[in-house]
């Protein structure tokens, strides 16, 4: 090799490789394994911390927790589409990863004591740890981690959505698993594989007590081992939930988990409807509630127990500092009569806000106006700098006002508002092909009647969607409200057999993979997925795509504002109202953390009983 190779940068490089050591060489191959992982910003806390910083270390563990739920429930399998799962089944499970409420985007080891990633995020590897166990004693091995993420891809569209980028899970050692990507540099794959509970695979392999052999694609009332810290000790299917908190439980002395798990016992009933469940807590029978209703905060928390303190009432914005919120009416696009953008944005013409937070929730409610409503990610103003720069690339397949006006729902008020409201909602439907004829608004060709039904799955709900009934009748719109049980209302969702919905997205500050899950076209018709709309955009995909793969977080910013902005310039749902903050009620008996997280306000692990 003679000196004109060395001048040449690649053999040169290549040379100095060959130069090194063997030592240097292995370091090199070695891989870098953390403790914790950060999506947006690196972990605070080191390798070596004692506690998470918002907890009690000295809480006692004693004391029942009663919570009420609504409906019903009949299963305990967390990992299938099939059944409804009782409420809290979570806690009896463990994760790979747990997340904290006081940074956003950083997870902690909880399973898996360490994670290794390359430089390109194509693959990340967990390190399970050796004292892992379940609750029979035998431990947590890799096998399982590969049996449950393969049981949830199959099992779940909504989790087969989700984690679609996660080619494989395979054993890499004795106590590795590594999970592989089909692409690079999504920030967010390593630490969202992180999130699925984790199932014994020997106990869903083998029989139950009655020699039937256990079936993870099926929803199951056996009560399951897990390796979490709470047990099933008992239950009444479909009505009631008793866990226990085992002593035996492996993770009670982490430091991850210091301080939390605090109540002996967690139990849950199940009510018709929240004003029944409402009546419970009234009457000492169940010690927390929190309330979704501003109507019932504002009008039914003035019981005696309120008024000598026995009953605590806290309005609390700590879980909307880092997230965003849409709720909406959802019409479904896979109806004929939705289909067209110009009937939804009549639809919301349709929508007194202000007469309804008047007169229900007594001003204490506000307009979603975003799909990312409260922070940063909403679209405001016009699109300028990155954001302007991707619209622009779209600009054949977005709608033309998105460059022109900022969104702004409808406002109504007064009598006058409301009629020219109407008048608009009724110009509209002109234009999209229907007509009012008498007190009906009906297809121009066909004569048919706009007609759908509203589906519910609480009468608590009715009073809300009872003032929007009228007010479309109004223009001659046939819409009539269904409440059902809360089973069929899941089935029916999932299989997109309704009209129009209520919808709920949470957004965090790290918007990633469940956007397609949430508004991607490959989802619209997976059978349980949560795009309820069944959008399907081709504009919205690519933005999506920006979004998860944005090197920069300000790439990542820029093409959230701009699928905003074309998601509410398509009016694919009715934005309705959100009140910011976490509205709760609770016997006295209970203690929390002072401060809170602040993200988060830590319920229940972090709580405890007198």
């Amino acid at each position: 090799m003679n000196l004109a190779q060395f001048r040449n940068g690649a053999l040169a490089l290549a040379v100095l490789a060959m130069m090194a050591s063997p030592a240097d060489l292995h370091a090199q191959d070695q891989p870098q394994w953390r403790h914790a992982i950060g999506v947006l910003e690196p972990p605070k806390l080191p390798a070596d911390f004692k506690r998470l910083p918002y907890v009690n270390p000295d809480a006692p563990r004693q004391g029942e927790l009663r919570l009420a739920d609504e409906g019903t429930y009949d299963s305990f399998n967390p990992l299938a589409d099939k059944g409804n799962p009782a409420a809290g089944v979570g806690i009896v499970f463990d994760t790979l990863l747990k997340q904290s409420e006081d940074e956003i985007g950083v997870s902690y080891g909880l399973l898996a004591e360490a994670l290794s990633f390359p430089e390109d995020r194509s693959s990340v590897t967990f390190r399970l740890r050796a004292e892992a166990k379940w609750a029979d004693g035998k431990p947590v091995t890799p096998d399982d981690v590969v049996f449950s993420f393969q049981s949830a891809k199959a099992n779940s569209n909504v989790l087969a959505n989700y984690y679609r980028h996660v080619t494989s899970a395979e054993k890499t050692g004795e106590r590795d698993v590594t999970f592989r990507f089909d692409e690079k540099n999504n920030k967010e794959l390593p630490a969202i594989v992180g999130d699925f509970p984790i199932l014994p695979k020997h106990w869903y392999e083998g029989k139950d007590t009655k020699g039937v052999a256990r079936d993870i694609s099926k929803g199951s009332l056996e009560p399951p081992m897990g390796s979490g810290p709470y047990k099933i000790a008992s239950f009444q299917a479909g009505s009631t939930i008793r866990y226990e908190l085992r002593d035996d439980y492996w993770g009670k002395d982490l430091p991850i988990n210091i301080g939390q798990n605090n109540f002996r016992v967690i139990s849950y009933t199940y009510f018709a409807d929240y004003d029944v469940a409402l009546e419970a807590f009234r009457a000492g029978q169940i010690d927390y509630r929190q309330e979704n209703s501003s109507s019932r905060w504002a009008t039914r928390y003035d019981f005696d127990a309120v008024k000598d303190g026995r009953v605590k009432r806290e309005a609390l914005k700590n879980e909307f500092r880092a997230k965003g919120v849409m709720q909406a009416y959802v019409p479904n696009l896979r109806r004929d009569q939705f289909k067209d953008a110009r009937v939804r944005e009549a639809l919301n013409y349709a929508y007194d806000f202000e007469d309804l937070n008047k007169n229900l929730a007594f001003g204490g409610l506000n307009r979603v106006d975003s799909f990312f409503w409260g922070t940063d990610l909403a679209a405001k103003g016009l699109p300028q700098g990155k954001e302007l720069e991707i619209l622009n690339g779209l600009k054949d397949k977005v709608p033309a006002r998105v460059f022109t006006e900022p969104y702004t729902n409808p406002v109504n008020g007064d009598p006058q508002k409301v009629r020219d409201n109407l008048r608009k909602a009724v110009e509209l439907f002109k234009q999209a092909g229907w007509e009012l004829k008498g007190n009906r608004m009906v297809n121009a060709k066909t004569g048919q009647q706009m007609s759908f039904e509203i589906l519910l799955n609480s009468p608590s709900m009715e009073r809300t969607v009872l003032p929007y009934v009228a007010s479309l009748k109004k223009i001659g719109i046939d819409a009539r409200i269904r409440t059902v049980d809360s089973s069929q209302y899941v089935n029916r969702v999932r299989s997109f057999d309704f009209d129009m919905i209520f919808g709920v997205w949470a957004q965090t500050m790290n918007p990633g993979n469940e956007q397609a899950g949430y508004w991607g076209s490959e989802a619209a018709n997976q059978t349980g997925s949560r795009n309820l709309a069944g959008i399907a955009d081709p504009a919205v995909d690519q933005i999506i795509r920006l979004i998860i793969t944005a090197p920069t977080r300000e790439d990542q910013v820029a093409a959230v504002h701009a699928l905003d902005r074309v998601l509410l310039a398509n009016h694919f749902v009715i934005p309705m109202f959100y009140s910011g903050e976490t509205r709760i009620a609770y016997w006295s008996k209970l203690v929390r953390p002072d401060p809170l997280p602040e993200y988060g306000i830590g319920f229940p692990a972090l709580w405890w009983a007198k």
